[in-house]
């Protein structure tokens, strides 16, 4: 059977290896961030005066950089894929045509399968953004733009594993994306055109995405009799009705606590005479997490959807079920 009596000392030994590898890492990028020059500037530039594509390459562990380089460039407005080195010299290096510029990722700088890719790049006038941790490798020397990785040690004791040096490369893939990003003044409604999926999507959902419109709206003029309007209430199956004024504004909103303050005598009186006046409502542009917490805040379960400039009644309704069923939490 194991020793008990081992696992603590087992215990700190990984957590000890951990924060080794953790300070190690977080040093060499404090050592990146003081070490970039005017050379990151050029960089940013090329990729900017470019009209093409950034085709991004690398091979091995800094291939795995490269490929996700590509995906934050071309999801913040920077068109960008990835190319396989190997696969290059095998034909893919017709992926790549004037206009484009090329990013070539290589820790030692001397990364034999991408050779051809550099050589095209300078047969074909293709400007080149080398990045290395050699001063005077190949790819740093024959670049258009050479950004060189500070001295840093790998986070393993052998010095062999490439662990500080991706780390450092994946950050600078990321500085880079982030000042182009920033520079082309790339908003959040462009952002959820490339991310109309997953959490990050609802997220950045617009009401009127969810919103119900057109003969779902439950919605009936202020001197509907009472009996008429719980009719359409039930119909619509939102739990509330919106009552408009004599311009089809929307004037207020008839909900069950207005029923239940309004039991005796409810059939008797109009829509007019039981709604809440001025009910809140929101845009159609807002983000749909707005509308969410705007009915947690006020413990509603629906909006309806007002536009305050066109001034032309509701353009829809919102439950707060739609922002669920979308995955907004």
């Amino acid at each position: 059977m194991p020793d008990a009596s081992a696992a603590p000392d087992r215990t700190q030994t990984f957590l000890a290896t951990a924060r080794r590898v953790i300070r190690r890492e977080g040093e060499a990028l404090s050592l990146l961030a003081e070490a970039l020059d005017e050379a990151f500037a050029d960089a940013v530039a090329l990729i900017l005066e470019a009209r093409g594509r950034v085709i991004v390459s690398g091979m091995g562990k800094s291939g795995h950089i490269a490929r996700k380089l590509a995906a934050t460039l071309a999801s913040t407005g920077t068109p960008a894929h990835f190319v396989h080195p190997a696969e290059a010299s095998h034909g893919d290096l017709g992926m790549m045509a004037t206009g484009d510029v090329a990013l070539l990722l290589s820790n030692s700088g001397e990364t034999p399968e991408l050779a051809d890719m550099i050589a095209y790049t300078r047969r074909f006038h293709i400007p080149l953004i080398g990045v290395a941790g050699r001063p005077g490798s190949t790819l740093l020397s024959r670049s258009d733009v050479a950004l060189l990785l500070p001295a840093a040690p790998e986070a393993c004791e052998t010095g062999i594993v490439p662990t500080t040096s991706t780390t450092m490369t994946l950050a600078l893939g990321d500085a880079l994306a982030i000042a182009l990003m920033e520079h082309r003044r790339f908003t959040p409604d462009k952002f959820r055109e490339f991310h109309p999926g997953g959490s990050l999507g609802a997220r950045l959902a617009r009401v009127s995405d969810l919103m119900h419109s057109g003969d779902a709206l439950p919605l009936v003029a202020a001197g509907t009799p009472m009996r008429e309007a719980l009719i359409v209430m039930t119909q619509k199956g939102f739990g509330v009705v919106g009552v408009t004024d004599a311009r089809g504004r929307l004037a207020g909103i008839v909900t069950d606590g207005d029923l239940r303050r309004h039991m005796a005598g409810l059939l008797d009186l109009t829509a007019e005479a039981v709604m809440t006046p001025a009910p809140r409502t929101i845009g159609p542009d807002a983000l749909a997490e707005e509308a969410l917490a705007e009915m947690n805040d006020r413990k509603i379960t629906c909006l309806f959807v007002v536009d305050p400039e066109a001034d032309d009644g509701a353009r829809g309704i919102l439950h707060i079920h739609d922002c669920l069923r979308a995955g907004i939490v």
